[in-house]
């Protein structure tokens, strides 16, 4: 289902775009929204740049410190999608570009990513352990198959 929605998205945010730049270049003409575009995406691009190194410096340091660097390689993977989106020409792209690149927006978008993607998959994977749902009587998988052995047998034999 959320595989939907991905889908949904990849093709609502160029249909909007479009519809932004036609909207745009009607009300202020073509040259200034070609103009805009390409300054929209320069300024971002200098963010991100700025942004990049000081996230990779903030890494560093933690890593000296031996900390784990979470919140830095979150960071650092958002100001990746920025870059891709501001690099892709449009005012929409350029929007979404900017509130990752931008920390003030990047905190809460962070946050947002690590309780609904990284917390559960990360669950998934330790069992539990990441947020504190580990069993606590019994086994994890009770729909396995268990076989009851008596004190007397050794050996279970599947057939």
């Amino acid at each position: 289902m959320r595989l939907r929605w991905v889908f949904a998205l990849l093709l609502l945010i160029p249909l909007a775009d479009a519809l932004l730049l036609v909207v745009v270049a009607d009300a202020v003409g073509a040259p200034v929204t070609v103009a805009l575009v390409v300054l929209t995406g320069l300024i971002g691009m200098l963010l991100v740049r700025a942004e990049g190194r000081h996230t990779i410096n903030s890494l560093q340091r933690r890593l000296a410190t031996g900390e784990v660097p979470t919140k830095e390689l979150m960071d650092g993977g958002l100001l990746i999608a920025a870059g891709a989106f501001l690099l892709t020409p449009g005012l929409v792209t350029d929007a979404i570009g900017f509130l990752l690149g931008v920390p003030l927006t990047r905190a809460p978008i962070r946050a947002v990513l690590e309780r609904l993607v990284v917390r559960p998959y990360l669950d998934r994977k330790s069992g539990g352990f990441v947020t504190g749902g580990v069993y606590t009587a019994g086994f994890p998988n009770d729909d396995e198959d268990v076989y009851d052995v008596d004190g007397g047998s050794y050996r279970v034999d599947d057939e």
